[in-house]
């Protein structure tokens, strides 16, 4: 397949362009940066997502799938500066959308969405036809950008599949909680903090996981006739591990001896418990299958120690952020 990636620099979309490229797929990223990142597979096309003619570039390589990965990632940050989580996250989605639209293309599009649009909900697992109640400028504009995507699958006929992901990690991931885990495990402190109680739990999968979902769905919608054009699906494990548990197993690879210890502190933004429900997402790729999470972790830990040299580690508190 001839696979178009938004946000091709970062964490996501870097991941997942590597992925593709090394199952045989054509890869052509687009991003702000002038050159793309060292490690990128493919063709590379430099273009501000929020307010560049997309469709030309779309026009030009055909895609069969575009996955639109440029924008934010971060709960903390859209409480710091919401503004400009909505012009990052929500109209870069509609103009990659629009782009579609005017190219006269029919590629499946791929939106990752997340499980902030659930908010901190009770039911768990959390399925996909639960409204949406988010709690962050972060979870409200996902939500946003998914009502965008229904808007040009009914008044378009654009094909989209909304892909919520959970808590995801991989070697490329330089933030969020199993990266700052392993920071503090790396650090000079004898003691790992987290700032909530511990007993937060998260739906952890790796980006290799996510990447193989993503590719899978993807010639599945290109292949399957009477599809919804707007599918939503959650991206996931489905199963549940507190955050002092994934401290403990991080610990474990990296410092045995340290200890742990909470703050019990609650943070703006962040549900008490994540898990999905996947059962959509098997139905759909019965042969889908993640790795394990002690697995994936100790693949983590082996890249992120060959880079500890160069990067001077740090410890840092740790809060259950997503």
């Amino acid at each position: 397949m001839k696979i178009l990636i938004t946000g091709s620099n970062g964490f996501v979309g870097g991941s997942v362009g590597r992925w593709a490229a090394r199952a045989r797929h054509e890869v052509l990223g687009v991003g702000r940066a002038s050159q793309p990142v060292v490690t990128w597979p493919g063709a590379y096309v430099q273009a501000d997502v929020l307010t560049s003619d997309l469709g030309e570039i779309m026009r030009a390589f055909g895609p069969d799938v575009i996955v639109h990965c440029a924008g934010t990632a971060s709960v903390g940050a859209s409480l710091n500066l919401p503004l400009d989580d909505l012009r990052a996250s929500v109209m870069t989605w509609a103009n990659t959308l629009d782009g579609v639209r005017r190219s006269g293309l029919h590629p499946v599009l791929l939106f990752p969405s997340s499980a902030a649009v659930y908010g901190d909900t009770t039911e768990l697992p959390m399925r996909e036809d639960l409204p949406p109640q988010p709690i962050s400028p972060y979870g409200f504009h996902k939500t946003m950008c998914e009502q965008l995507a229904r808007e040009y699958a009914e008044c378009f006929g654009l094909q989209i599949v909304l892909c919520r992901l959970f808590s995801i990690f991989g070697p490329a991931q330089r933030r969020l909680l199993v990266w700052e885990l392993y920071r503090q495990c790396a650090g000079a402190d004898e003691t790992i903090w987290l700032e909530g109680k511990g007993t937060e739990t998260r739906d952890f999968l790796h980006i290799d996981d996510v990447a193989a979902a993503f590719i899978a769905l993807g010639r599945a919608q290109t292949q399957t006739k009477d599809k919804e054009l707007c599918l939503v699906i959650n991206i996931a494990r489905g199963v549940e591990t507190g955050v002092l548990e994934l401290a403990r197993l991080i610990r474990d690879e990296v410092a045995p001896g340290k200890l742990i210890r909470c703050r019990g502190l609650a943070r703006r933004g962040d549900p008490l418990a994540w898990r999905g429900d996947i059962s959509r997402l098997n139905a759909l790729l019965p042969a889908w299958q993640p790795q394990t999470l002690t697995r994936r972790l100790s693949e983590c830990v082996a890249d992120w120690q060959s880079y500890q040299g160069r990067e001077g580690l740090v410890g840092a508190q740790t809060s259950p952020s997503m």
